[in-house]
């Protein structure tokens, strides 16, 4: 056998691997192109609000799908043996995720209350299943009620201060499942278990806030388990109180050695005085002020406090609530700025005593506030002491009226030693004066809390006519 002979089958071995190496990376790549379009991951289904009554509100359907995506839902609502369609919904090119809302306040015109049967189906674009794709359904059974809750007023007030407080008594239906009072973009919610000897009435307190127009009027809102609202406009006379408006020049020692050493971030510090110190007084003011509504939104469901709040022994205000403030550098107006608290002028380093009883909410730096203490005294309300050279007190600590919580400053913000005292109402500040006054308290708040309805404490609020003297008959 010549060598040339011999060489031959070696050669065809070689082209044959060659071939079988290439239809390996031809199926290979065809593998690695068709997989994803032969995905079996199913679409997820899910309902926005997790529920077993539905209502005239809203219903958010969320789909999902991570592989080839969408390609079509439907859902439909099947009530005393008929079917209603609510979405029919095809997607090209398909979809990762869609969030789908049905307004049903349309959707079930003539449909009767009781049981009902909820079926979502959605459908992606895989090539698996012979061509048909992956489809999830989603079935629930619910119960239908578009009937909204009912609202009775028990006590209300007849007047509420310009950036104060107002307090009433109601009584949802027992289908309520979220109730309170909104005015605005605020919401002030209702506590049960506060009123003697009623324990299907609730109390809210809410306020008249310092920057709404002044003929905004606050609403009575009840909830059920289905969404559906019943509303009941408050009828009440707003009491305007004057705020003041006030200019302050900044110096430089004041921009160097107050606004400064606020930020944080270096490169913010950077820039003209009048560049740093909107930073503050907008930015940092802003994520401070944000900070304190999400502590005053979160408060214990009880009255911890008693009576009048006590204002700081020896103290004179300063500054006033709602005192909108503009602020001029070189005599320029550069910024404004509203002043939520008083300003109360004692001694150096005095003691700072809790207006109430109530339990530390907060206990720490607060950017412009400088050190500051937030006291709950629960039903939403609560008090800021700020600007403050130390701290006696941590978070959780229960806290009685006049206790020591630390003492005055000039920390943050503050242009000298005073204490920042704010009262705040589930994220709102209010007013304070209302909260020193016990006869406010008296009349406003305590007959509620006894059980006794408007008319009887309007009753008693009613001046006495003077008794006329009697006569001694003559013999």
């Amino acid at each position: 056998m010549s060598a040339l002979e011999t060489d031959k089958p070696a050669g065809s071995r070689r082209s044959t691997l060659v071939v079988l190496l290439i239809i390996v990376v031809g199926l290979a790549g065809v593998g690695y192109y068709l997989a994803p379009r032969f995905e079996w991951q199913a679409p997820q289904i899910r309902l926005a609000r997790d529920t077993d009554v539905l209502g005239l509100a809203p219903l958010e359907i969320v789909v999902t799908d991570q592989g080839a995506g969408l390609k079509s839902v439907t859902a439909t609502l099947t009530s005393g043996g008929t079917e209603h369609s609510l979405v029919s919904e095809q997607y090209s090119p398909p979809a990762a995720e869609k969030k789908i809302t049905v307004a049903l306040s349309s959707k079930l015109a003539g449909v009767k209350e009781g049981p009902a049967v909820l079926r979502v189906s959605a459908r992606d674009g895989s090539m698996w299943n012979f061509f048909r794709g992956n489809e999830t359904v989603m079935q629930k059974n619910l119960t239908i009620d578009i009937t909204p809750p009912t609202l009775e007023l028990v006590a209300d007030d007849r007047y509420v201060n310009f950036g104060g407080v107002g307090a009433i008594v109601y009584k949802p239906s027992a289908d309520t499942a979220t109730s309170g009072i909104r005015i605005g973009d605020d919401f002030f919610p209702g506590y049960p278990g506060q009123i003697k000897d009623h324990p299907d009435r609730l109390l809210a307190f809410f306020a008249q806030p310092y920057n709404v127009p002044a003929d905004a009027k606050a609403v009575l809102v009840a909830t059920d388990k289905a969404g559906n609202t019943r509303e009941m406009p408050l009828a009440y006379e707003v009491k305007n109180v004057k705020y003041k408006k006030s200019t302050i020049a900044l110096s430089e020692n004041f921009l160097q050695g107050k606004i400064v050493p606020l930020l944080n971030d270096v490169a913010a510090r950077q820039g003209t005085p009048k560049e740093v110190f909107v930073r503050v007084n907008k930015g940092l003011r802003k994520e401070n002020e944000d900070k304190i509504a999400a502590i005053t939104k979160q408060s214990t469901p009880n009255i911890l406090w008693k009576d009048a709040f006590s204002q700081l022994s020896n103290s004179k205000v300063e500054a006033n609530f709602a005192d909108q403030r503009t602020y001029t550098y070189d005599n320029e107006a550069i910024d404004t700025a509203y002043h939520l608290g008083y300003d109360l002028s004692v001694t150096k380093h005095y003691p700072v005593e809790a207006a109430n009883s109530g339990s530390v909410a907060f206990a720490g730096d607060l950017g412009i506030y400088g050190n500051a203490v937030i006291l709950d005294h629960g039903l939403g309300l609560f008090t800021l002491y700020g600007h403050l050279s130390s701290i006696d007190v941590k978070v959780g600590d229960a806290v009685k009226q006049r206790q020591i919580l630390g003492k005055t400053g000039e920390t943050g913000l503050a242009a000298g030693d005073h204490l920042h005292y704010g009262v705040y109402l589930n994220g709102v500040a209010i007013l304070p004066v209302e909260w020193w006054d016990q006869k406010w308290i008296d009349d406003n708040i305590k007959p509620k809390l006894e059980g006794k309805t408007g008319e009887a404490i309007a009753e008693a609020q009613q001046p006495k006519a003077p008794r006329k003297p009697t006569r001694k008959r003559r013999r």
